[in-house]
């Protein structure tokens, strides 16, 4: 990274950006459902000419929304964006152990994944293990490497843990250091715990054990912490710093782009973007959430609680959902201190996909099994029992006994520990038909039946949007409806639309 220091002192160094607002800001505030292809293929070729380093662009749970919710191909999806932006790298972010669907792929899917996401234009990869499992991060790498990637990050995912203090991470970036097939390592923080104090400490002791191999930041502005903690890490010497634009920053999702660049240059850094593209990215955004009627992400005051259940934007913006739909948005509170105590209780797994949802949905069973005055651990999802069977990796911290006794002393637990190992690509294709292509394979493996099937019967899918025409076109489509409007006409000099309603009988 270039680095110099002006007249006054202060350290300068050239800052890099990465633009998440594709994938993780349309995640954390969005639920993963408010960008569609037309809105990513509208604005791709401005975010491409901003100057990124790079875009956070998908992950498997991103392509199967595409298909459930807008029944739209997340591989064409894929190419179009690539086809856009040609220069800037696009982000994949996985586990590489599981696509789309929560159980475990064989690694012959995950390959065949890995090449078709090469093929579509994919060419960053983010490995991220969410026990810090180095031997399954490395077999990931090496598929992605394989592939054809041109980058692979290796991720330290932070949390606050008896057991995941400086050393630990340190042990980690070590790890990365060592294996060819990681070009460089980021912090991913997706709780926005990551305080500037504790930044001070854990950046050097990681830079160290990377041995020259660049570090990145990601932390998400949940408890109004990462512009700080950002600004901290660029004195460190990270050189890319992880960033939303618009609607689409702030809030449950990263920084926003134009305030921490300003703050960046307002500290002496130099950040080569290009201002008024990036501007008219953030509008572009603020312009779809003011016409979809979606929630901007805003400047988040500081909340302790978070240090406890350290919950994901993501993850918290589906939680309330879920709620709300159960008819318990008043025990919002109560879950949240469940989650933090079923996470100590399972030995502290970073609350990253997918050990979020196993460590909300035991919460939740035991609130209600309380609730209707049985015992905790009464009821215990399957994923939580596979995950004390090791399905997903070695806790990092022991569960706790008693827990583990609970857990693994039920029935259903010598039942799932019993079943066959996932299905092999060849026995994919006996199922699923030998004339597919990988990339419908690779679907139907992650997805129902059903839902590929309606999203191939949809067609390709609307590649254009404009955010200004949106109330106009709901209103004419009201009009239209309306049983007393057998006509309208719309008319200004030069130009004349009429519209006509249905014959009813």
């Amino acid at each position: 990274m270039a680095r110099s220091t002006d007249p006054f002192g202060v350290i300068m160094a050239d800052i890099r950006l990465v633009d998440v607002s594709l994938r993780d800001g349309n995640q954390s505030l969005w639920g993963a459902t408010g960008l569609r292809t037309a809105h990513i293929a509208t604005i791709a070729p401005l975010l491409g000419r901003v100057g990124f380093r790079a875009l956070d662009y998908s992950s498997s749970t991103a392509m199967g929304v595409s298909v459930r919710v807008h029944q739209e191909d997340p591989w064409a999806l894929l190419r179009i964006t690539r086809q856009a932006v040609p220069d800037a790298l696009l982000q994949f972010i996985g586990t590489g152990f599981r696509f789309i669907s929560w159980e475990r792929a064989h690694p012959e899917v995950i390959e065949l994944v890995y090449r078709c996401l090469v093929r579509g234009g994919m060419d960053r990869f983010v490995v991220l293990d969410p026990s810090h499992d180095m031997d399954a991060a490395r077999a990931t790498a090496r598929v992605a490497k394989q592939a054809g990637a041109a980058e692979v990050v290796g991720a330290l995912t932070y949390t606050i843990s008896q057991v995941h203090d400086d050393a630990f991470y340190a042990g980690i970036a070590a790890a990365y250091r060592d294996c060819p097939d990681f070009d460089r390592a980021y912090i991913k923080d997706p709780a926005g715990i990551l305080t500037p104090q504790r930044a001070r400490t854990l950046i050097p002791a990681v830079q160290a054990a990377l041995g020259g191999k660049p570090l990145e930041l990601h932390s998400h502005a949940t408890l109004g912490l990462s512009q700080l903690t950002c600004l901290a890490a660029a004195e460190l010497g990270v050189s890319v710093l992880q960033v939303g634009c618009g609607a689409l920053g702030d809030g449950t999702s990263l920084p926003d782009a134009e305030r921490l660049t300003a703050n960046l240059r307002a500290c002496g850094h130099r950040v080569d973007v290009d201002d008024r593209l990036l501007g008219a990215v953030a509008r572009y955004f603020d312009r779809v959430a003011a016409a979809e009627g979606l929630p901007p992400g805003e400047p988040r005051s500081f909340d302790a609680a978070f240090m406890d259940h350290q919950l994901a934007g993501g993850v918290m913006s589906t939680t309330r959902r879920q709620l709300a739909e159960l008819g318990l948005a008043d025990r919002f509170g109560a879950l949240m201190a469940e989650i933090a105590q079923v996470r100590a209780e399972l030995g502290y797994p970073i609350m990253v996909t997918p050990y979020p949802q196993m460590v909300i949905g035991q919460a939740l069973a035991n609130l209600l099994s309380v609730q209707a005055g049985n015992r905790r651990y009464d009821t215990v999802p399957d994923q939580v029992i596979r995950y004390a069977l090791g399905t997903f990796g070695k806790p990092t911290a022991p569960v706790a006994p008693d827990v583990l006794d609970k857990v693994l002393g039920r029935p259903r637990a010598a039942e799932l520990a019993a079943e066959p190992g996932p299905l092999t690509v060849a026995e994919l294709r006996r199922r699923f038909g030998a004339r597919i292509s990988d990339e419908e394979l690779a679907l139907r493996f992650g997805l129902p039946g059903a839902e590929v099937d309606a999203m191939l019967a949809a067609g390709p899918a609307v590649t254009h949007y404009n955010p200004d025409t949106v109330p106009v076109l709901k209103l004419l489509r009201e009009l239209r409806e309306r049983p007393a409007a057998r006509e309208l006409t719309v008319e200004k000099p030069g130009f004349r639309l009429s519209l006509r309603g249905k014959e009813r009988p």
